[in-house]
């Protein structure tokens, strides 16, 4: 009589060590470590440089994570790496395409944000020459004083000093002008809404020639002056550069508020 044979039972085995396996197996996850660190880090400095690669870097992210979920069951390393080098690719040029057609809608200039010292970069169409300039506005006081103190430098002047602070008796810039003569300004950065007035003319008039012993006294403001302020100014010789006025000059399509004065001569408001 036969008998039946019995199902053999496998008895399950656990896989030996395998230290080669193993080393391999941290190697590589020290080396992504590492990658997603660099990632990360580039990722930081593109965003604080240039805000447009941020959304480069996001499309990559959403093309790698479409990929993934698609072909998570059988994808290998290097269709990773090519399909994702492809979409990172395609980002790039789709954003580039976005920046090129910002700059053609603009249709010659625009003014960048200013930073935190009030710096902005005005930047020309394509092909043409981009310019630095500076949002006064922006610019904190002693940036402010710091700016006009520039301008007048460029202009020729000679010994430009910023003196403004506590004590300074209404001088926050002291320079000598091309012809010779003794320059004291005053920096009133303002908004729009605040006007110098009459009284902080006055103050500054009562000390910029008896005091500062200045040849040519100027105001310089962000913002504008009172009728009443203006008035005063041409009665005292002081020159008045309002908001405008500080443009042309910036830009330099007038000349220094010293040239407003013949020497000898009184000011006048511009």
């Amino acid at each position: 009589m036969a008998v039946p044979e019995r199902p053999r039972r496998f008895s399950y085995r656990e896989r030996p060590f395998d230290l080669r396996a193993t080393a391999v197996f941290f190697i590589l996850s020290a080396l992504i470590l590492v990658l997603v660190g660099l990632l990360a880090r580039a990722a930081v400095d593109a965003a604080e440089r240039r805000p447009a690669w941020v959304v480069i870097l996001a499309l990559g992210g959403v093309a790698c994570a479409l990929v993934w979920r698609r072909n998570r069951r059988r994808m290998s390393v290097s269709r990773i790496a090519r399909r994702t080098t492809e979409a990172l690719e395609e980002a790039t040029a789709t954003a580039l395409d976005v920046l090129e057609e910002d700059d053609a809608h603009d249709g010659g200039s625009r003014v960048l944000p200013a930073g935190g010292d009030g710096r902005a970069a005005l930047e020309g169409g394509l092909g043409e020459e981009r310019t630095l300039v500076l949002d006064y506005a922006a610019l904190s006081a002693d940036g402010f004083e710091q700016a006009v103190a520039d301008l007048c430098a460029r202009d020729g002047c000679t010994q430009v000093q910023v003196v403004g602070g506590a004590g300074d008796l209404g001088a926050d810039v002291v320079a000598w002008a091309p012809d010779g003569r003794r320059v004291v300004i005053q920096c009133k950065r303002y908004g729009d809404d605040n006007k110098v007035g009459s009284q902080e003319l006055q103050r500054f008039g009562g000390t910029c020639y008896t005091v500062h012993e200045a040849d040519v006294a100027v105001v310089v403001t962000t913002s504008d002056f009172t009728a009443p302020a203006e008035e005063y100014a041409e009665q005292c010789g002081i020159v008045c550069v309002n908001h405008e006025a500080l443009r042309a000059w910036s830009d330099g399509l007038v000349a220094g508020p010293w040239a407003a004065v013949p020497d000898g001569g009184a000011g006048e408001c511009v």
